[in-house]
């Protein structure tokens, strides 16, 4: 398992090292990728799941009240950097990448314990992870529903395997998917983990949540 670990931001913001870019010391990222969310911006499927997922779910389950409906609780998109032991360099391109990916500073994830087969020491960064809650949450699911998800070659949904406790793990092989990423600039493939925790605890509740919200599942019964 990993710690996360806060990265300090230098007084006077980032600085770029002197001599250019050497390569892998900067991530391919398009300027413009980066994501804001206004004060008192609503997302549009924030506003989806107050105005339409909340009525069709209390029809579907019979809830007796708008409370007991599922809601999304937050979104955790996780990348494991195993090279960043040959190359530390990759886990700051990793960072940089998935912060304009989100919208929100990555965070970078340490060993717990030491690895000898793997050159692994207690402490050192092995991934990054972004915890998306409230608005940033609901536009990143929008862009991810929207535009990412539809690149991927051969795209033919997803599957819906769920934990048993109400929550689902997305696994997505190339961060290239997604527009923020210059595919000219890469300096090497990431795969992610997104995983989308609710507010319950039954499978087919969750489901249907990630259903209205417009998540592609291959086999949506209707």
């Amino acid at each position: 398992m990993a710690n996360t670990k806060e990265q300090k931001t230098p007084k006077g913001g980032d600085k770029a090292p002197k001599g250019g870019d050497k390569g892998a010391s900067k991530a391919a990222v398009k300027p413009q990728g980066a994501q804001t969310v206004v004060k008192g911006y609503v997302p549009t499927l924030q506003k989806k799941y107050k105005e339409e997922i909340i009525p069709k779910l209390i029809k579907e389950f019979g809830y007796t009240s708008p409370m007991q409906v599922p809601k999304l609780v937050k979104i955790t998109v996780n990348q494991g950097v195993g090279s960043a032991t040959g190359d530390k360099k990759l886990i700051e391109v990793a960072q940089n990448e998935l912060g304009v990916i989100t919208g929100q500073k990555a965070l970078q994830t340490v060993s717990k314990k030491d690895i000898s087969n793997f050159k692994l020491r207690r402490g050192m960064p092995i991934g990054v992870k972004v915890t998306l809650r409230a608005a940033k949450m609901y536009e990143f699911l929008d862009r991810l529903i929207s535009i990412a998800l539809p690149r991927i070659r051969d795209f033919k949904g997803i599957a819906e395997k769920f934990d048993g406790r109400g929550n689902y793990t997305l696994g997505i092989k190339e961060q290239i998917i997604f527009p923020e990423i210059d595919i000219d600039k890469i300096t090497k493939i990431f795969g992610m983990e997104m995983t989308f925790v609710t507010s319950t605890d039954k499978d087919g509740e969750a489901f249907a949540l990630l259903r209205e919200f417009g998540l592609p599942f291959r086999n949506i019964k209707k």
